[in-house]
């Protein structure tokens, strides 16, 4: 035992990815992936859609206080069904399936998903990018609005109109939130709690308080003042601004931070999907704890080797386009990925 912890952490110091195996009940080995505090076992296709619906790219994950699990995806252009929102329990098992309108098939559609609690009700904020709208549900799906272009919004407000295309929406703590213009001209857009525009946070470009893709963004109550916490993916950063937009850190780590996506925290933990090919976690001062199920192999000159080919090419273990993540309850994690057929991965908490 004491060696192997020492392989441990001797490898964690060097940067190194631990694949372990363990022994399940059926006898067949799963990776284990992480340092020790922080050791998953990897379950892929733990989440599969019902007869007659195909996964498209499966892009958003969120989990209601009850600890029923909503996944986001584009609808695959063969599917029979075309509900972009797939609702299943804590354990798995599927329960119903609705939005859709959200569906896009190969233009995209249901992207960044996260249920915010008002008042005791819970709801769903929406980003879709084939509709190039944002929306806020019921959790079974009734539509309570929907905005698009923010022609409201200056430098949206001119005679030529620039480009929009929202990605994920992130909460602050007064009823206000914020709509990320990730696929669009980067752009962070706030709101009031009855989606009435308020101002405009940053501008394109890759110095300190600008953005190149902000894919992502999550309010950090882990900080008193809490932040507001930026994936800059085009500039392959994440930065930490103040509620207000001001610019107060950029977090880069050469090397394994490559194109972040978005955030999840529970307790202490952060975890970030970075779509080229691994999940990070961070602890509460934004320090690099540990990378999980790297998929990007040494040399490697092509994005995504395998994010076009059938499911049976696909490598235990390693990921390929991590898109969402986020800590369940329990402690475990779920990773969605951006391949045409779709996966949803459990992290299972082992140590």
């Amino acid at each position: 035992m004491s060696t192997r912890r020492h392989f441990l952490q001797t490898t964690a110091a060097f940067g190194a990815f631990n694949i372990l195996h363990a022994q399940d009940k059926a006898g067949s080995k799963r990776p284990v992936l992480g340092i020790d505090g922080h050791r998953y076992e990897v379950y892929h296709d733990w989440l599969t859609p019902p007869q007659g619906l195909l996964w498209g790219d499966t892009h958003g994950v969120a989990q209601d206080a009850q600890g029923r699990i909503y996944i986001g995806h584009t609808v695959n252009p063969a599917s029979v069904k075309k509900d972009a929102i797939v609702v299943f329990d804590q354990e798995g098992k599927f329960i119903t399936s609705w939005g859709e309108q959200f569906a896009g098939g190969t233009v995209g559609g249901a992207h960044g998903l996260d249920i915010r609690d008002e008042g005791g009700t819970e709801f769903i904020y929406h980003c879709d990018n084939a509709h190039q709208t944002f929306t806020k549900t019921t959790l079974d799906g009734k539509v309570l609005w929907q905005k698009g272009y923010p022609k409201e919004a200056p430098p949206y407000a001119g005679k030529e109109p620039i480009k929009w295309n929202c990605t994920n929406i992130a909460f602050h703590p007064d009823g206000d939130f914020y709509v990320a213009d990730g696929y669009g001209s980067a752009y962070i857009l706030r709101y009031d709690k009855d989606a009435n525009f308020k101002g405009i946070i940053g501008s394109p470009g890759s110095a300190d308080g600008q953005f190149k893709n902000t894919h992502g963004l999550w309010v950090d109550t882990r900080h008193s003042p809490a932040k507001l916490v930026v994936a800059d993916r085009g500039n392959g950063r994440m930065q930490i601004l103040n509620l207000d937009g001001q610019h107060e850190r950029t977090i880069k780590v050469p090397g394994k931070l490559r194109l972040p996506c978005h955030f999840h925290v529970r307790g202490d933990l952060m975890v970030c999907p970075d779509l080229y090919s691994v999940v990070h976690l961070f602890d509460k001062d934004y320090n690099l704890i540990t990378s999980l199920g790297d998929g990007k192999e040494p040399n490697q000159k092509k994005p995504w080797p395998l994010r076009m080919e059938p499911r049976e090419k696909f490598i235990d273990g390693k990921f390929i386009t991590p898109h969402d993540a986020m800590i369940l309850a329990n402690g475990d994690i779920l990773v969605t990925e951006w391949v045409p057929v779709g996966r949803v991965t459990l992290l299972k908490k082992v140590g």
